[in-house]
């Protein structure tokens, strides 16, 4: 009876847990997005450099299109620099995750059985 009991409650613990997915096809998928860390540096001082020469570029003569031509491009660059600084930050956080109700009957399973 104790070694089905001990079965079940580690039957119940295990499905609770959510195993993130590791396998080829998943990496595959994330690869285009995550560069070496020289590649990301040199995309990284292109778009500075960009943003600098549109910052020191005279406006006073371009009309609102060429204006609003540029404002895109600014935020755009904007976007890729975040993607790239989110996607340094988040890879390789695979883990493992727990619902707050599985951790309340793990715990709940724990008083009991101590």
């Amino acid at each position: 009876m104790k070694k089905r009991l001990q079965k079940s409650i580690l039957l119940i613990l295990i499905s609770f847990f959510h195993f993130s997915e590791m396998s080829a096809e998943s990496e595959d998928k994330n690869l285009p997005n995550q560069n070496s860390k020289t590649e990301v540096e040199d995309r990284r001082s292109i778009l500075t450099s960009r943003v600098q020469e549109i910052r020191n570029m005279d406006k006073s003569h371009l009309n609102s299109s060429e204006k609003t031509e540029l404002k895109k491009e600014l935020k755009a660059i904007q976007n890729d620099i975040k993607a790239s600084q989110k996607s340094e930050k988040t890879s390789g956080n695979g883990g493992v995750y727990i619902s707050l109700t599985g951790l309340l009957i793990i715990i709940i399973l724990l008083i009991i059985l101590l």
